[in-house]
């Protein structure tokens, strides 16, 4: 059985039909194309499907698609205006807040979330705000550093 769903992703408005078991995960990469939105470990553990779902960040592999109809969902694809980057984006280049970059869309999806929230955060709210998204390939002091910086640009808008 397929439910009609709607919603607006990164501005746009969107629709389709889901199994009610689909995950959001799934409806942004298998029905949008938006591959950005990472599928890491199906059990909301490592952060990498990290959304922004009505204001608050989501884990996208744990939400059904379903309980999302109706809302406003930005995706990393959504943050940048055309070719210039969003401040958090641009951090985390600039400071080196990423490697393999597998965890980096869900990493930025959640700094602005926790920057939205809390517009110059500590390091230690980063390090909070951040817990449930794993990397395994850096350090995160940079990604620590790399949130201070994109703080700074949300709150300047400028780049990190």
């Amino acid at each position: 059985m397929s439910i009609p769903i709607s919603m607006t992703v990164n501005g746009q408005p969107v629709s389709g039909s889901v199994e009610p078991r689909t995950l959001l995960v799934e409806f942004l990469r298998e029905q949008l194309h938006l591959t950005g939105t990472h599928v890491g470990c199906d059990t909301s553990q490592c952060g990498a499907c990290v959304v922004i779902a009505d204001g608050v960040s989501v884990k996208s592999c744990t939400a059904l698609a379903v309980q999302c109809d109706g809302s406003q969902v930005t995706t990393i694809e959504g943050l940048a205006n055309g070719a210039t980057l969003h401040p958090m984006q641009q951090a985390f280049n600039d400071h080196h807040g990423l490697q393999c970059g597998f965890c980096t869309p869900g990493m930025v999806m959640s700094a602005v979330d926790l920057v939205t929230h809390a517009p110059n955060p500590t390091d230690e709210d980063i390090r909070k705000g951040l817990d449930g998204n794993l990397c395994r390939c850096t350090g995160y002091q940079n990604i620590v550093r790399a949130v201070k910086a994109g703080a700074e640009g949300m709150r300047t808008g400028m780049g990190g």
